[in-house]
């Protein structure tokens, strides 16, 4: 399936089950897994479409999606191990999504060996398409990304998801402020922009493979408390840090938590 191909199969999902569900729900069709955790059935079956038709496509790649994750924690290991695969997240920013919030997604990556090598961000709300391919670029609706340098005259802004971090200063910084509390978005914001460096605490693939593609093939970078590079297979402790460049990366990381 080419590049244009995967998107148009999220986008055709997105408006088959995801859109008219939107500001829609009814009582039974959220669920919570665990306190604050929650899934609907607009997860459940885009994840099960999408799966059906990665797995059509291409029958040896393991398709690591979040809910066959729930029902399946062993699927991790074989990803972990497989020489191709797809990680897939129906609905990125459920919450958001459950609120009626335009802030949610539904992504896609796709990893070769130890490398991400495609991925996909649908916004349906916003009708905004990222698209990455290793060596190739990064795209928003056709037009090639850059990520512009950290502005001169002010220090460079961060944002977490991890609520217990908001307000804290790393070093002389600005205090750290919530992200758009989805992978989906805040990604794409790093790369427009609108922040230079995000802090994750969390690190499952199908939240932070797609946009690691993105960032890197706008130049911006992604990597891994330690210092390591992002990598989708692995799981260290800790979580992970995305900036606007390698430079501010290493300038960030010794100033974490």
């Amino acid at each position: 399936m080419d590049t244009d191909g995967v998107l148009a199969l999220l986008q055709e999902v997105a408006e088959e089950v995801i859109n008219p569900r939107f500001r829609a729900l009814r009582e039974g069709q959220v669920i919570e897994k665990k306190p604050g955790d929650l899934v609907t059935v607009a997860d459940r079956e885009a994840e099960l479409l999408i799966t059906a038709r990665l797995r059509e496509a291409y029958p040896d790649a393991v398709v690591l999606g979040e809910e066959h994750y729930e029902a399946n924690p062993r699927v991790l290991e074989e990803f972990a191990a497989a020489e191709h695969a797809f990680t897939v997240d129906p609905i990125d920013g459920t919450k958001n999504f459950v609120n009626g919030s335009t802030d949610h997604g539904v992504m896609v990556a796709e990893i070769r060996g130890p490398d991400v090598v495609r991925s996909w961000i649908w916004q349906p709300q916003h009708e905004l398409a990222y698209v990455a391919e290793r060596g190739a670029g990064a795209f928003r609706n056709g037009e090639r990304l850059t990520r512009p340098p950290v502005a001169d005259d002010q220090p460079p802004r961060g944002v977490t998801s991890h609520r217990k971090w908001i307000g804290t200063s790393l070093g002389e910084l600005p205090p750290l402020e919530l992200t758009w509390v989805c992978c989906a978005v805040d990604y794409p914001m790093l790369v427009r922009g609108a922040t230079d460096y995000i802090v994750y605490k969390g690190r499952q693939p199908w939240d932070h493979a797609p946009g690691s593609l993105l960032l890197t093939e706008a130049g911006a970078y992604l990597g891994d408390f330690d210092g390591q590079p992002y990598d989708a297979r692995t799981r260290p402790a800790g979580g992970l840090l995305g900036a606007a460049d390698e430079e501010l990366f290493d300038r960030i990381r010794p100033l974490l938590p």
